[in-house]
């Protein structure tokens, strides 16, 4: 679909960039940049006119309590940030076996980031929003040569020439930048989805030079600069080496396509492919990186990043509902600040009044021309009296309420600010014990967890993709292309390991060495004292925790012993339990039986009765008969006597 062109026809890619540059760098002055300086003066001790409370202030003192408080929570992130040696890890969201690639990955970034100076650059961005609210940095993928010592045998092995290998790679290096030298769309929420951002800064000539030279920028005359007050990076130097500096601005964002178009078949070393693709675009904008040196165009070219991101980062310190500005450790503690520059000021003023010796002198008895000054060892001529003409005298005390004064406002500071000293651990409970220790530093520690989790999601991490990408676009034979996941190991500041030492140390008393977690909580501790030799101590702690040969033996023994004994009193155990059941089974059988016995018993007793019953009848049968047969003898023995 075709777009109406709705820019002038004299319109040039570089006029339509400067113009958007100008008006977003025209808002910053009138919005920020004052602020922006007086904390930078804050923050250096530097004092200034415009920071004068009161037009009769003599005194220039500036407190370094905002300074301190912005240099103690930096390094409380910085330190919870770069506690371990690895400070992210890596996961893959398809499993592999061995995770060879992930290792590699995470072990190549470690390795560049180390050598690019990386973690200097990240607390320097962690510095400046500190400072000044807001941060941002810059991702530059360079080509450069390494070189490292070697050695190369000559004549079979008899000798060996010293000299150096040269090896071309790719370095991902990491730029902070102040608000002064970025600009962006303000009516972005950020500088991923304004019309564009970039960097406006001074370089040395010599670098732009350089790339020329290799190709990168355009060939082109580049004229002499002027100083720019407003992108100074030290206005105290600002009037040197104005020949030797080259005004740089990268812009990175959404161009006209028609403009884009135009400025790259201007320059003949284009490649054409990269024209053509833009000319396949219809869209009335298109992603582009646009590099301008001293006002003249020296690259434009179509975003060259494989995942068409921007090459600009932004960080800041808190965040602030409807604003993109955001607030910083000065800022928190402004007002904290000012008055108690105010106070000490006053005092110092008043001790001008008060310290150094004044006189009330009768000039009517002083000689004509006398130097009405005192100095020690200076003879005074008067016309009288001395004790008369002359006269000590001053303006009063300086009141001691200042000291009570200046100490609250740091208090103050202190409390806006999330920073942490003496006083603010001994604000609770006086310090006296451990309780109201924790009590203090645990808003504290919340504190900084809570900047450290804005700085991993809006930062760190986005950082550590961005530079992956481009060294698996720029270096693939070295780094595996895949879809990863960094997970940053940020954990714990100094401070708040500390208090957690202490927490654990305390219940660590309340338990034997012979609990579970006894050696649980060693381990603890050791791990967040980060000492030199922490992880010796723990491989010895747990060295010490495996038992000897001969006491594994012992306890071996013992045990079978104390087995062999268990068996036993499990056996007798056994033998009981079976007796007893035999006795209740006998028991239950008895009872059953006993019934059938009584009947069986009962019959018999029954059949014995009438045996015996029978037998007496029997005999009594037999004894009849016996009778009778006796007298059937007798009867027949007189039938034959008679006979």
């Amino acid at each position: 679909m075709e777009q109406d062109n709705e820019f002038s026809a004299a319109e040039t890619l570089e006029s339509w960039v400067t113009s958007h540059v100008d008006e977003w760098q025209r808002h910053y002055q009138a919005n920020y940049a004052d602020k922006h300086e007086e904390y930078m003066r804050i923050f250096k001790g530097e004092f200034a006119k415009a920071d004068s409370t009161r037009d009769s202030e003599r005194s220039t003192f500036v407190s370094p309590a905002s300074a301190q408080a912005v240099e103690s929570s930096v390094a409380e992130v910085e330190e919870a940030i770069f506690n371990n040696q690895k400070f992210f890890d890596i996961k893959d969201d398809v499993r592999d076996e061995d995770n060879q690639d992930i290792q590699d990955l995470r072990n190549y970034l470690h390795e560049d980031f180390a050598k690019n100076k990386v973690r200097k650059a990240i607390g320097e961005v962690l510095l400046t929003a500190a400072i000044q609210d807001i941060a941002y940095a810059e991702i530059v993928v360079e080509e450069s040569i390494t070189k490292t010592p070697a050695t190369q045998p000559l004549l079979g092995g008899e000798l060996n020439a010293v000299g150096v290998n040269s090896e071309d790679k790719v370095k991902c290096k990491l730029i902070p930048l102040m608000p002064k030298n970025f600009f962006k769309d303000p009516n972005a929420s950020s500088i991923d989805e304004g019309l564009g951002c970039g960097s406006d800064r001074f370089v040395p000539r010599h670098s732009v030079e350089m790339l020329q030279e290799q190709g990168v920028y355009r060939d082109v005359h580049i004229p002499g600069s002027s100083s720019e007050l407003e992108i100074e990076t030290d206005l105290d130097i600002s009037s040197q080496y104005e020949e030797n500096k080259v005004r740089l601005i990268k812009y990175n964002g959404l161009v006209p396509t028609d403009l884009l178009k135009d400025a790259m078949l201007q320059d003949d070393e284009v490649e054409v492919a990269l024209v053509a693709d833009a000319e396949d675009d219809d869209d009335m904008y298109i992603e582009a990186v646009v590099i301008m040196a001293n006002g003249v165009l020296v690259k434009a070219i179509r975003n060259p990043n494989m995942m068409g991101d921007r090459n600009f980062l932004e960080f800041a310190w808190d965040t602030v509902p409807g604003s993109n500005a955001g607030r910083g450790i000065i800022n928190k503690g402004y007002n904290s600040q000012k008055g108690l520059d105010a106070e000490l000021r006053a005092r110092q003023d008043a001790l001008g009044l008060t310290v150094h010796p004044m006189m009330g002198v009768d000039a009517t008895k002083l000689p004509r021309g006398t130097q009405l000054s005192v100095r020690p060892g200076k003879m005074l001529l008067t016309n009288g009296d001395p004790r008369e003409v002359l006269h000590p005298m001053n303006f009063g005390q300086v009141d001691q309420t200042t000291f009570a004064q200046a100490s609250e406002f740091h208090r103050m500071l202190q409390t806006a600010t999330g920073a942490i000293d003496s006083s603010a651990v001994g604000s609770v409970d006086g310090g006296r014990t451990s309780a109201g220790a924790s009590m203090a530093i645990a808003p504290i520690v919340k504190r900084h967890r809570r900047t450290l989790v804005n700085f991993q999601d809006s930062f760190l991490t986005p950082f550590i993709e961005k530079a992956a990408w481009r060294y698996m676009q720029f270096d693939p034979d070295k780094y595996p292309v895949g879809d990863f996941n960094f997970v940053v190991t940020g954990t714990l500041g100094i401070i708040a390991r500390e208090h957690e030492v202490a927490q654990m140390v305390q219940l660590l008393q309340t338990m034997g060495a012979e609990s579970p977690l006894y050696p649980v909580l060693v381990q603890g501790i050791i791990d967040n004292m980060h000492i030199s030799n922490g992880e010796e101590l723990v491989a010895s702690f747990k060295q010490s925790l495996e038992p000897s040969e001969e006491t594994v033996a012992a306890q071996q023994a013992e045990a079978e012993g104390k087995k062999a004994m268990l068996d036993a009193q499990t056996a007798a155990f056994m033998g009981q339990a079976n007796e007893s059941n035999a006795r209740a089974q006998k028991s239950a059988v008895e009872t059953e039986l006993l019934p059938q016995k009584f009947e069986l018993d009962t019959v018999e007793a029954v059949t014995k009765n009438l045996g015996k019953q029978e037998d007496q009848e029997f005999q009594k049968r037999v004894k009849i008969a016996d009778a009778l047969l006796s007298e059937r003898k007798i009867a027949s023995a007189e039938n034959i006597g008679n006979a």
